[in-house]
């Protein structure tokens, strides 16, 4: 993990060590900085963060109950990995939450939020051919979060957000083979979609975004537990 990567979110007004602790870690999975099955010690985190182990193990004990990572032991946690079967349902679960928030927020979209999903866009575009996979993956919720707090920011985009930090560990393995998946460029499909305000074509293309982005990645962990299978009965 990269400790600047970390401390890159700027401590609130009044927030608390241990919530801002709990914001720089739960930043971090979203984004891929934990990848699955790799323990961290609470020792190494609180070195990373330059705080005590208190806080750390405050917020580690928020993310198992998130979901978002496993105890190993009483000091270590790791990023769970996931079989076939769950990562779809996560999916499934995005595109029934994703697409409900996308056609709440399209009547209150103006002319400057969608100025701001176009910036977004060009972020993440630069982002991937920076090679910059993390800051990539980082604008690329930034974009979806912009689409749906709109309309959806009490209830529904903090059910998003809790199935996005179950999924960010895997984005980076995701998008490794992006311009192998991910062929037309959704988020400008969704873009005119706004434009003309048509919400079948929003929901088809934020459908095909999440599919194309990270979906495939379900059917190609599918194949390699099938290939092992087949390699052990040999």
């Amino acid at each position: 993990m990269d400790a600047i990567g970390l401390v890159s979110l700027g401590k609130l007004p009044m927030e608390s060590m241990k919530q801002w602790v709990y914001r720089c870690l739960r930043q971090a999975i979203m984004t891929g900085r934990f990848p699955p099955g790799l323990p961290v010690t609470i020792q190494g985190i609180a070195e990373m963060l330059q705080v005590s182990a208190m806080p750390v193990r405050e917020a580690l004990h928020r993310l198992v109950a998130d979901g978002a990572l496993e105890h190993l032991d009483n000091r270590r946690v790791r990023v769970p990995d996931i079989d076939p079967e769950k990562f779809d349902e996560i999916i499934a679960a995005r595109i029934a939450l994703e697409t409900v928030a996308a056609e709440r927020a399209l009547p209150s979209i103006d002319y400057l939020r969608i100025a701001r999903l176009l910036q977004l866009d060009d972020e993440i575009d630069d982002a991937y051919k920076a090679g910059n996979i993390e800051l990539g993956i980082e604008a690329n919720f930034a974009f979806h979060r912009c689409l749906y707090e709109v309309r959806s920011s009490a209830v529904l985009l903090p059910l998003i957000e809790s199935v996005w930090l179950r999924l960010g560990p895997f984005m980076r393995e995701a998008t490794e083979n992006l311009d192998e998946s991910y062929r037309v460029d959704r988020h400008v499909q969704a873009l005119d979609a706004i434009a003309a305000k048509d919400v079948v074509a929003l929901k088809v293309a934020i459908t095909a975004d999440i599919q194309d982005g990270a979906g495939h990645l379900g059917h190609k962990r599918f194949l390699d537990v099938e290939s092992r299978q087949l390699a052990a009965r040999k």
